[in-house]
C-alpha cells in the first residue's frame, strides 16, 4: 500500500517510477454475426492492434525487441486464446524474445491484462509491456460463456452462490432491476441515450484517434444462412452496433430477453460483439532512457477487484470505484470522466445511483461517447477499449483523472484509474 499515491496532488505528481501509457487503440467493435467484422478470426483482431501499436507515432518509433511481455484478456477461444495470440504476435513483428500470455477474469479480462503489466513493471519483473484484449464473439459463444462439462457436484451445491455462477446473465441483470427499483422506463431510456452519446462521438470523429481499421474478408449471408454474392475483401472503419434514430417508442416494443415479466431486452442490454484493443505500458523512467517521453498520453494509477452475489453481479462496479476511490485517498469530485460498462441498462443504472454519479451522467460525464449498449462488448477487449476511450476522452475533454469499471460474471466489479498527461 505505501507505494500508492494519497490525495489528488500525490496522485497528479509525476515521478520516474511511474507506470505511463504511450499508446492505447482498439478496433472497430463490430455486432457479432452481422456486423463487419463476423468473418475474421479474434487473433486476427488482435494482430492488427498489435502491429498498429508499434505503428502508433509512426514508423519505428519504438523497437519491438524492448517490449518484454504481452498480456491478452480473452474469455471464449479455444485453449484460452494463448497459442493463437503469440502466433498472431510474432505474425506482425514481434520477436520470439517477447513473452506473451493471456488472461480471463470474464468481462474485465483486458482492464485485468493492463493491471497486471503494471505490476510488472512496478515490481521490476519487466519495464515494457502490453496490455491488450481480443474476443470474437461471431465463433466463440456457442455456450453462450456457460460451461457445459464440468463437476457434477457443483450443479446440484448446496451453496447458493456456488451455483449462481453459471446463471443466466440476463436473469442476474432481472435480479438487479428489481432489488433496486430499476424500472423498463428507465432503462429503455438509458439505451437511447447510450445509443445518442455513440451516435454523435462517431459523426464527430471523436473515435478517430483510438480506432485502428481492420482489412478483413467478408460474406454477406440471408436471413436463412445462405451465401449472397461472393466474399469480398472490406475495411471496417467504425463500430457497427450504433443506431443513430433510436428511439423510445421503439425500444417500448421489444419484448423481454430473459424472463416474461421481465425488463431486459435486447434494445436495453449490451450488444454480442467482436474487437479487439491494447495498451502499451512502460516505466516512465525507461520512457525517458528510450528517448519517448514525448510520446506518454497517460499514466495507469491503480485497479481493484471486488467480489458480490453471483446473482446480482451487475452490481460490481458500485462497489469497486469505491475501494479504488479510497485506496488512492480520492473522492468523485475528483474524476472528470467515468467509463462504466453498461452490460445491461439495469445494472448501469443502478451503478450511477449508488456512486452518487447522477448529476455526472446528467452532465455527460460518465459515458460521455456512448457505452456498450450502443458500442457493443466484446467480452476480452471491453476492459482495453475502455481504456483507449478514457484516455482519449481526458484528451479531447481536457480532464485530468479517469475511471474504468466494469462488471464481471460470477460475481465480481473491477475498476482501474488513469491520468492523463
Amino acid at each position: 500500500m505505501s507505494s500508492l499515491p494519497n490525495g489528488i496532488k500525490a496522485v497528479l505528481t509525476k515521478a520516474p517510477s511511474d507506470v505511463v501509457v504511450l499508446s492505447s487503440l482498439r478496433t472497430p467493435i463490430t455486432r457479432s454475426y452481422k456486423g463487419q467484422l463476423k468473418d475474421a478470426y479474434p487473433e486476427e483482431l488482435l494482430s492488427t492492434v498489435l502491429r498498429a501499436t508499434l505503428d502508433t507515432h509512426g514508423t519505428d518509433w519504438i523497437d519491438p525487441a524492448v517490449i518484454e511481455d504481452v498480456a491478452v484478456g480473452v474469455v471464449l477461444s479455444e485453449l484460452g486464446g494463448s497459442k493463437a495470440s503469440r502466433m498472431a504476435m510474432n505474425h506482425v513483428g514481434y520477436p520470439h524474445t517477447t513473452s506473451l500470455y493471456t488472461v480471463n477474469r470474464a468481462c474485465s479480462s483486458s482492464l485485468q491484462a493492463i493491471a497486471n503489466v503494471a505490476a510488472q513493471i512496478r515490481t521490476g519483473m519487466i519495464s515494457v509491456g502490453i496490455g491488450a484484449g481480443m474476443e470474437s464473439m461471431t465463433r466463440n459463444y456457442g455456450s453462450r460463456a456457460i460451461p457445459e462439462h464440468y463437476w457434477p457436484a457443483l450443479k446440484e451445491s448446496p451453496v447458493k452462490d456456488a451455483r449462481d455462477c453459471v446463471m443466466s446473465m440476463g436473469i442476474t441483470s432481472e435480479n438487479v432491476a428489481e432489488r433496486y427499483g430499476v424500472s423498463r422506463g428507465d432503462q429503455d431510456a438509458f439505451a437511447v441515450e447510450s445509443h445518442r452519446r455513440a451516435a454523435k462521438a462517431r459523426a464527430d470523429g471523436s473515435f478517430a484517434q483510438e480506432i485502428v481499421p481492420v482489412t478483413t474478408r467478408f460474406q454477406e449471408m440471408d436471413k436463412q444462412g445462405n451465401q449472397v454474392g461472393d466474399e469480398k475483401t472490406i475495411t471496417a472503419q467504425n463500430d457497427d452496433g450504433i443506431r443513430d434514430s433510436i428511439s423510445l417508442e421503439a425500444l417500448a416494443k421489444l419484448k423481454p430477453a430473459f424472463r416474461p415479466d421481465g425488463a431486459s431486452t435486447a434494445g436495453n442490454s449490451s450488444q454480442v460483439s467482436d474487437g479487439a484493443a491494447a495498451t502499451l505500458l512502460m516505466r516512465r523512467s525507461t520512457a525517458t532512457e528510450l528517448g519517448l517521453s514525448q510520446h506518454i498520453i497517460g499514466k495507469f494509477v491503480n485497479a481493484v477487484t471486488v467480489g458480490c452475489a453471483p446473482d446480482e453481479m451487475g452490481i460490481g462496479p458500485a462497489l469497486a470505484i469505491p475501494k479504488l476511490l479510497k485506496q488512492v485517498g480520492l473522492d468523485n469530485g475528483d474524476v472528470q470522466r467515468w467509463e462504466i460498462n453498461e452490460a445491461f441498462a439495469s445494472q448501469a443504472i443502478h451503478c450511477v445511483r449508488e456512486l452518487g454519479l447522477e448529476e455526472e451522467w446528467a452532465k455527460g460525464r460518465v459515458n460521455p461517447d456512448g457505452g456498450a449498449i450502443a458500442l457493443g462488448h466484446p467480452l476480452g477487449a471491453t476492459g482495453a477499449r475502455m481504456t483507449s476511450t478514457l484516455l482519449h476522452g481526458l484528451e479531447r475533454d481536457g480532464g485530468e483523472v479517469g475511471v474504468a469499471s466494469m462488471c464481471v460474471g460470477t460475481g465480481m466489479g473491477m475498476a482501474g484509474l488513469y491520468v492523463r498527461e
